[in-house]
């Protein structure tokens, strides 16, 4: 598993109901016996709306932070990797070398 998905995961799995019941809020459903309350049903809705909507804004400022937070993690992991792969690459070329010393004294010796 790529060593970036884990964080990304736990970031981001702990506000998933959050979200869900934020984007699909139970507004007040009109009645049809309140006819004449329609004005009053129109602003609790408008109320509702504008109530869902500022969550909806506070669960992005949310989730845009811990955004950052797993780039930023991602990001040092990829520069981890840089290293590693560097080390790795510089081994194997000190390795390649000290194996065509040791072929050329084979050939020289024997």
């Amino acid at each position: 598993m790529a060593d970036w998905l884990l964080p990304a995961l736990k970031a981001v799995l702990p506000h998933v109901g959050t979200i869900i019941s934020a984007a699909a809020p139970v507004f007040t459903r009109r009645s049809l016996a309140d006819a004449q309350n329609q004005t009053a049903l129109l602003q609790q809705q408008v109320g509702e709306l504008q109530s869902a909507a500022s969550k909806n804004a506070e669960h992005i400022r949310e989730l845009a932070a811990q955004l950052q937070t797993t780039v930023a993690a991602i990001e040092q992991a990829a520069t981890a990797a840089e290293a590693r792969f560097r080390r790795t690459t510089a081994l194997c070329i000190g390795s390649l070398g000290l194996s065509v010393v040791a072929l050329g004294v084979a050939l020289f010796m024997g």
